[in-house]
Formats: C-alpha cells, sequence, structure tokens
C-alpha cells in the first residue's frame, strides 16, 4: 500500500521543465550595443563642444541656495493676497479654459481627418490635417503669444489665441493616436449598413474614445493653465504680467511671493485634474 502510494505521488509530479538558454543574435546584439554607445560618444562630445564644466554644476547648490536666502526670502505674501493681483489669478484661469477649450473643439475635427484609419480622404485630406497639427505643436506657446500680441497688442485675447494655437497641436495629435486605435468591426459594420461618415463618427468611433477623450480634453486644461502663467510674461496680462512688471523693478521678494503662488496653484490644479482622470478612468 505505502509502495504504491509511493509510486502515485511520483508519477503526480511533474518533472521542472528545462531552463531555456537565450542569447543576443548578432545583429540585434550589434544594433543596440552600437546604440548605446553612439549616444554615449554624443553625450560626450556634447559636454566637450559645449563646454560644460561638471566641476561647477555639483557645486552650484549651494550658490544658489545663499542666493534665495539672501535675495529672495521672504516671500512678500501681502502682494498676492492684494484684490488686483488674484483677480489676474482669476483672468489666468480664464484665458486657460478658453484657450483649452477653443483648441479643444478644433481638435476634434482635426484628429479625424488626421487619422489614417477614418479620414475622409488618405491623399488630400490626410496630409492637410496632419499638417496643420503639426505646425501648431512644433511652434512653442510663447512664440504665439509674442506674434498675437503683435498682431493684436497687449491683452486677454492674444493669450486665448495663444494657448488655442498651443492645445490644436497638443491635443490633435492625442485625438488621431485614439482614433487609429479603435475596433474597426462596428465601423464596417455601419458603413455596410449604407451609414454616412458622420453617423459612423457618431456611433461607432465616439463610443469607443468617449472616456480617453475625456481624460485628454482635462489632461490638455492642465498643460494649458500652466503655459498661461508663462504667455501672460509676453504680454498677455494674468499672473504673467506681474511676473514681468517685478522681475523688470528688481522686487525679488515679490517676484519670490508671485513663483509660491503659481507652484500652489499648478499644484491645486494638478490635484483637480488627477481626481478627475481618475473618475474619468472608472467609467471605463
Amino acid at each position: 500500500m505505502a509502495v504504491s502510494t509511493a509510486t502515485q505521488a511520483s508519477s503526480d509530479t511533474k518533472p521542472a521543465p528545462p531552463r531555456e538558454w537565450r542569447r543576443f543574435k548578432f545583429p540585434e546584439s550589434l544594433y543596440r550595443w552600437g546604440g548605446v554607445l553612439l549616444a554615449l560618444v554624443f553625450v560626450s562630445y556634447s559636454i566637450i563642444y559645449l563646454n560644460i564644466p561638471l566641476d561647477r554644476f555639483f557645486n552650484m547648490f549651494g550658490r544658489v541656495g545663499q542666493l534665495v536666502a539672501d535675495r529672495y526670502y521672504p516671500p512678500e505674501i501681502d502682494y498676492v493676497l492684494e484684490p488686483d493681483y488674484l483677480a489676474s489669478v482669476f483672468d489666468t484661469i480664464q484665458m486657460s479654459y478658453l484657450g483649452a477649450l477653443f483648441g479643444m473643439l478644433m481638435a476634434v475635427p482635426l484628429g479625424w481627418f488626421g487619422s489614417y484609419n477614418m479620414t475622409p480622404s488618405r491623399r488630400f485630406v490626410y496630409p492637410v490635417a496632419r499638417l496643420v497639427t503639426m505646425s501648431a505643436r512644433a511652434v512653442h506657446e510663447t512664440i504665439w503669444a509674442i506674434l498675437f500680441v503683435t498682431i493684436l497688442g497687449f491683452g486677454m485675447m492674444a493669450g486665448v489665441l495663444a494657448l488655442t494655437m498651443f492645445c490644436i497641436g497638443f491635443a490633435g495629435k492625442l485625438f488621431a493616436e485614439e482614433i487609429e486605435a479603435i475596433d474597426m468591426g462596428p465601423v464596417e459594420a455601419l458603413r455596410a449598413t449604407g451609414a454616412s461618415e458622420l453617423n459612423v463618427m457618431a456611433y461607432a468611433v465616439f463610443p469607443q474614445v468617449r472616456v480617453a477623450f475625456t481624460g485628454i480634453g482635462i489632461y490638455t486644461w492642465d498643460v494649458a493653465f500652466r503655459a498661461a502663467t508663462v504667455v501672460g510674461f509676453f504680454g498677455a496680462g494674468g499672473m504673467g504680467w506681474y511676473l514681468k512688471r517685478n522681475i523688470l523693478q528688481i522686487e525679488t521678494y515679490r517676484v519670490s511671493a508671485i513663483l509660491v503662488s503659481i507652484i500652489v496653484l499648478v499644484l491645486i490644479a494638478e490635484g483637480i485634474s488627477a481626481w478627475a482622470r481618475a473618475r474619468v478612468a472608472k467609467a471605463k
């Protein structure tokens, strides 16, 4: 009886699978280590060519701390609590909201036309939509702000248009990539019934990208709010204008207070956007 039990136990125990020995094949290993070597050579050459003193880089933190303690501490918190500055904070929030809203409204059709699987014409519409999106994304928001301030003058309108162009390039690319990743089964089924392209987008594409589009929209506003504090520095109004004025007047304590207020507002916006994205993710 004991012998049969031992035999049954030994038969139930399966031998461990042999370990698979793997190695880099010749072309893949050459490309991998060759790429690493080229990257290291490029970094070394850049440091030497740009004459970057690494010893000063590691020793600068003490001097920076001493400079901040001598010139920027303590921050003049009372200045950022004044009604005029608080009104500029509200202007910055409005500017970021309008810029993100207008930018996403224009980015949705650009994402549709710029997606290779859903564009009405791969030969004409697709390259034009991609060109518009890439052009808006290639120019930094500060350059857009300078351009619109030069054309329209100082004010919030220039900032809203600069953020609109920034959001078109930012969200348009993400929208197009989300549409390109959809399941084409529902699309082909609706097309087989003779539905128009607008109906296909409304009933086959949009339900698949609804949650992703919402998350992208929230993230776009988050990024636009951070950019809004910068474009104001170049004449678009808001908090950035106060920052520029105090920098030019060498009001260092006020500058540090404004920087602290910007950091606090960005943290609050990050918390709100993270909470909203978490709520959207639960809707999947």
